[in-house]
């Protein structure tokens, strides 16, 4: 019998290919080299897709500026058990001699706030002010256990603390020196207290003679 031998097959190990290293490209000017497409304004560069959105509008400056002095949770008792709800005091004013001091009490914190908002535009003051920016003498003012002196300066500053500070400021006062006669340092009788004595300063409103700041009851 005739044998057959297989055929010879070449084994050699196929050459492998290597893989170049990757270049970075950098962009320039908005525009990619190997694209070549134009960056959108505000997107993201080298999309070529124009920005639809267009500029995004300013929002409108509210009217008074707002601190909040104080947010507690309060609890009444009722013949079910107990009900939460919260006390917000909130200070306002337009730094341009108005403020405002007011309080809110809600079941939720947004509309307990809007509230003493409110509360605080119907106790609003126009105060008198100096072309330095500050009262022309010295006052005092007593609320409940709260004592507090305010006195004018000359390019010192607002020299107060506590809720003294936030009520100037909000009023627009720039030099002026306060302090805390009594140990009291319950927030709201503080701020009831600079009022107070800064009422005296207030402008009259319309169709009656100048009051008193009314004090903000709980």
């Amino acid at each position: 019998m005739e044998s057959t031998t297989p055929a010879q097959t070449n084994t050699a190990p196929a050459a492998t290919a290597v893989a170049e290293p990757r270049k970075f490209v950098p962009r320039q000017g908005g525009f990619t080299p190997r694209t070549g497409g134009a960056s959108r304004p505000g997107g993201r560069p080298g999309s070529g897709r124009p920005d639809r959105r267009g500029p995004r509008p300013e929002r409108a400056k509210p009217e008074f500026e707002q601190k909040m002095l104080s947010i507690r949770r309060v609890t009444r008792v009722v013949s079910g058990g107990r009900r939460f709800s919260f006390s917000v005091v909130l200070a306002i004013g337009d730094k341009k001699g108005s403020m405002g001091l007011g309080i809110g009490k809600a079941g939720d914190t947004t509309l307990a706030i809007n509230k003493a908002f409110n509360d605080a535009k119907k106790n609003m003051i126009k105060l008198r002010l100096n072309k330095r920016g500050t009262i022309d003498h010295d006052t005092k003012a007593k609320f409940k256990s709260a004592r507090v002196m305010l006195m004018p300066n000359s390019g010192r500053g607002v020299v107060v603390g506590s809720a003294m500070r936030v009520m100037v400021e909000l009023a627009g006062v720039t030099d002026i020196t306060g302090r805390v006669i009594s140990g009291s340092k319950d927030k709201l009788n503080i701020a009831q207290a600079t009022m107070k004595a800064l009422s005296i300063f207030a402008l009259p409103k319309k169709g009656r003679a100048a009051e008193p700041a009314k004090p903000v009851t709980e």
